[in-house]
């Protein structure tokens, strides 16, 4: 199986950042990582072994790309402010550099949105925030609003708000939107969104769900027994649904 390392210096985000490319060929699956977690932890976790055989045959190219979570939004001695303009730049880097850094590799016309945890909230803001851009969203055990303090959670923006924490809150930003040119990607978009029935989080999924339902938008919510918020469970979720 092809595996790569790949790192660059980032202009957007004024650092090196580093990725992981296994496969050769296939659909091509941006994969984030959870909270504060590194471009290796998909490998680490045994995901690549679990997706091994279709990553092989060609089904699936992975890109595994690296965190700055640890700079957003656990950065805790910076203004909230701060914390949300360096997860824009995050993206900015990953729709600016990445995503063509993909297309130019792989000429395959499916890109997945994929994460766990803190990656799920990654993958599901930026694919839909951005769904001319994705074919498929595949979210494992994520919380998709960072303003909310539950259990041992709390707010990772201490109360701030303002337009970027909205447009970057998909449980604040889809009830609004009202483009059908954009409403219609989102249509076209295979989601599913996995979590537990004992996850703190589980409330803010079954109303992203209800959101999504109610614009229309198709989508498989799929409610596991237990937490479900470990690597054992989500290379069960992974052999299933990617």
């Amino acid at each position: 199986m092809n595996r790569e390392y790949h790192k660059w210096w980032s202009e957007r985000l004024r650092r090196d950042m580093e990725l992981l490319v296994f496969g050769h060929a296939g659909a091509k699956v941006l994969v984030f990582p959870t909270r504060r977690g590194r471009f290796y932890e998909y490998e680490n976790m045994g995901m690549i072994k679990t997706l091994q055989d279709k990553i092989a045959k060609g089904h699936l190219q992975l890109y595994c790309v690296d965190s700055v979570d640890e700079e957003s939004f656990y950065c805790d001695w910076t203004h909230p402010s701060g914390r949300i303009q360096r997860h824009i730049a995050f993206e900015d880097y990953i729709l600016n550099e990445v995503l063509p850094f993909m297309n130019h590799k792989n000429p395959h016309d499916c890109v997945i949105a994929h994460g766990s945890s803190l990656g799920a909230f990654h993958a599901v803001n930026i694919a839909l925030r951005h769904p001319q851009l994705f074919k498929k969203l595949v979210a494992f055990s994520g919380r998709y609003d960072l303003t909310l303090a539950v259990e041992c959670f709390y707010d990772l923006l201490d109360g701030f708000y303002n337009d970027d924490v909205y447009f970057h809150t998909p449980s604040h930003f889809l009830p609004n939107l009202d483009c059908n040119l954009y409403l219609s990607h989102l249509r076209g978009m295979d989601i599913t969104l996995t979590i537990g029935n004992e996850d703190p989080f589980l409330q803010n999924n079954q109303q992203l769900s209800s959101i999504l339902s109610h614009k229309g938008i198709n989508h498989q919510f799929v409610i596991w027994d237990g937490r479900a918020h470990s690597a054992s469970y989500w290379r069960r979720m992974a052999a299933i649904y990617i």
